[in-house]
């Protein structure tokens, strides 16, 4: 039986705790004001900033060829798993039988793999609590360890979540592919995993102990996909929208910059600006004012993920205040 913690409902409300958490052993720095052409924004580098997935931030996430070329099997295959968000494809009981509740869901199914200090941990959700235990990898065999969870009433989603729940416990074998293989092979070899370091959409099969199957697609963290470690920084988001050029149709958000002590008490706010650029996993609704945790990664000339014109890449962390705009 796992143990609970409470988690409060971040959309909807302020929370002074997770600001500090973000905030912790970190030095405020003022806000630089937008302008037309780009956003600059008070940073805080967080030592324990944790995202809404249960994924740490500052995870040993990127690692380069010569470290992969120095790990044990299971080593690499860690450093694999880390490096990917996994989103349920399908599940299947030991009869072959898809399983419906978690199938119908199956886009909000997630699952992550995170490294810190030398330990290794796991999450996953439904899409209401998240789950974490520490986890051990010999060979191909997951043994996952007792764990936490939040604990709020999921409705409809507790089925759902209780079947997920008793699926990852106990031993599981584990076979990782790149996307589109036409067959794993030997899922021991090494070059099959160096494969799956390299896809954009790794494939991982979960054989449980009660014999069901889950089939995961793999992407990028954002560590992972940008090679460097990001910078916490909080943005007021305007419900409204405002044209992305004085003569152009395009709507565009209206953001500014805030900066928080390490109490997580608001110190200043920067002036309203046009970006005309995304957050990677913003869904903006136009009826809510908002505050946004993001990691901002910097972008090379040549990476293949920028464009011309753009210096930082920004990625939804967490959604800190939400309020129906007036």
């Amino acid at each position: 039986m796992t143990s609970s913690v409470k988690k409060w409902p971040i959309r909807f409300t302020l929370l002074p705790s997770l600001l500090a958490l973000s905030l912790a052993l970190s030095a405020c720095q003022d806000a630089s004001l937008p302008n037309e052409s780009e956003v600059q924004e008070g940073t805080q580098k967080s030592a324990d900033a944790i995202n809404d997935d249960g994924i740490d931030m500052n995870a040993d996430a990127v690692t380069d060829d010569t470290q992969m070329d120095n790990m044990s099997d299971e080593e690499k295959m860690i450093a694999n798993l880390s490096r990917y968000r996994w989103t349920l494809l399908s599940v299947m009981d030991k009869g072959a039988q898809p399983l419906n509740m978690l199938t119908d869901i199956k886009d909000q199914v997630r699952l992550s793999f995170n490294q810190y200090q030398g330990e290794n941990t796991l999450s996953y959700s439904v899409g209401c609590n998240t789950m974490s235990a520490g986890y051990q990898l010999q060979g191909h065999t997951l043994t996952i360890e007792e764990g936490m969870s939040t604990k709020m009433s999921c409705g409809e989603l507790d089925k759902a979540e209780n079947s997920l729940s008793q699926l990852m416990q106990g031993e599981s074998q584990l076979t990782l592919v790149k996307a589109n293989s036409a067959k794993d092979g030997d899922a021991k070899d090494n070059n099959s995993q160096d494969d799956s370091l390299k896809s954009d959409k790794p494939i991982l099969t979960q054989v449980t102990s009660v014999g069901a199957t889950l089939i995961w697609e793999g992407r990028l963290t954002s560590q992972a996909k940008y090679n460097s470690k990001g910078e916490t920084v909080f943005w007021a988001v305007s419900s409204k929208m405002i044209p992305c050029t004085d003569n152009g149709s395009e709507m565009c958000l209206q953001v500014k910059p805030i900066t928080y002590d390490d109490q997580g008490i608001k110190t200043s706010e920067g002036k309203w600006a046009v970006f005309t650029d995304e957050i990677d996993g913003y869904q903006h609704d136009g009826m809510h004012d908002e505050v946004l945790r993001l990691q901002r990664y910097p972008l090379d000339s040549d990476d293949s993920n920028s464009t011309e014109g753009e210096e930082y890449a920004y990625v939804l962390d967490a959604v800190i205040e939400s309020a129906v705009a007036e």
